[in-house]
């Protein structure tokens, strides 16, 4: 039977449901939005490398964050701005599962910086005087290096589980992606395996490094709270507060989406949530983490001074 079925060697993606007349504005939005992105995370990147002040753990990791964020949202944008600019918006299988390999790695691979991150954070505010023997340069690479190699083993196994798949149907995808979840509503072959492995990798990918981030943070109000200062509670809040809206925003719709599926999700519901963590999350990073940092700042000033760029943030 599978040799007789017809082999996609594309799929059509839908997009988003946007009205014909609303079409420019959208793209013009999105394109900024995405211009915002690879601006702000460039500008983050560079100002580490350039500046010896921000050769710290910290910055180190903001820096990959940084990366991650340019990378994950540069898989789907460019893609979506593409079609909404195209008659036919479709995409070959290989480069299908492709896209979703990378999806998954950079996703996954953001999820883990923000568990080291926070674990960061941790440290230097929960036992200042042991930072730096505990965050030593071995341990913050081993961190890096071992956030890499699990993501790349993540996405490889879903990629290779959806490989295995038989397409013979319906090509076209309700997203503006190649999402796993909507590739395997095509499916015409049996999916259980790959269902249980989205639902067991995704508690130890998703779920655990979310639950390991509230525990680091609810350590560190506990810890100013012991010693109350309004300066440090207000600094805390206003840190913490910020850090913790993304990255709630960030886990909660993957969670939703991925882990805890309602029949009630409509696609234009799902759509939406799936641009809140791709295209809002990345956006928003860079101004949540670092441009908002007296250090980062500092550090822009430096540079510019050094370059003798006249450029303004």
């Amino acid at each position: 039977m599978r040799r007789n079925q017809t082999i996609l060697s594309e799929f059509l993606l839908l997009g988003l449901p946007i009205q014909p007349e609303h079409q420019h504005a959208f793209y013009a939005l999105f394109l900024a939005m995405y211009l915002t992105t690879v601006l702000g995370n460039l500008l983050i990147i560079t100002l580490i490398q350039l500046d010896s002040h921000l050769h710290t753990p910290m910055y180190s990791f903001l820096s990959n964050l940084s990366f991650s964020d340019l990378c994950f949202s540069s898989v789907t944008m460019p893609k979506l701005l593409k079609n909404m600019q195209s008659q036919l918006p479709s995409i070959p299988y290989a480069g299908c599962l492709a896209q979703m390999y990378f999806f998954l790695f950079f996703g996954d691979l953001e999820s883990f910086l923000l568990v080291v991150m926070a674990y960061d954070r941790y440290v230097a505010i929960c036992s200042p005087l042991h930072y730096t023997s505990i965050m030593s340069p071995k341990l913050c690479v081993c961190l890096v290096v071992l956030s890499w190699v699990l993501t790349t083993f993540h996405a490889l196994l879903h990629t290779l589980l959806m490989a295995r798949l038989s397409f013979c149907g319906d090509n076209v995808i309700p997203h503006f992606f190649c999402d796993f979840s909507a590739l395997l509503n095509l499916a015409c072959s049996d999916t259980h395996v790959n269902e249980l492995v989205i639902f067991v990798m995704g508690g130890l990918v998703v779920v655990i490094p979310f639950l390991l981030i509230i525990m680091s943070y609810a350590q560190i109000f506990s810890s100013i709270l012991k010693f109350p200062s309004v300066r440090g509670i207000h600094k805390a809040f206003s840190t913490c507060g910020s850090q913790l809206s993304v990255v709630s925003l960030f886990y909660g719709t993957v969670i939703g989406l991925y882990l805890c599926p309602s029949a009630n999700n409509s696609t234009v519901k799902e759509t939406v949530m799936s641009l809140m963590y791709t295209v809002v999350t990345p956006m928003l990073n860079p101004f949540i983490y670092s441009l908002r940092n007296r250090d980062m700042k500092g550090a822009l000033g430096r540079v510019r001074h050094k370059m003798k760029i006249p450029f303004c943030l």
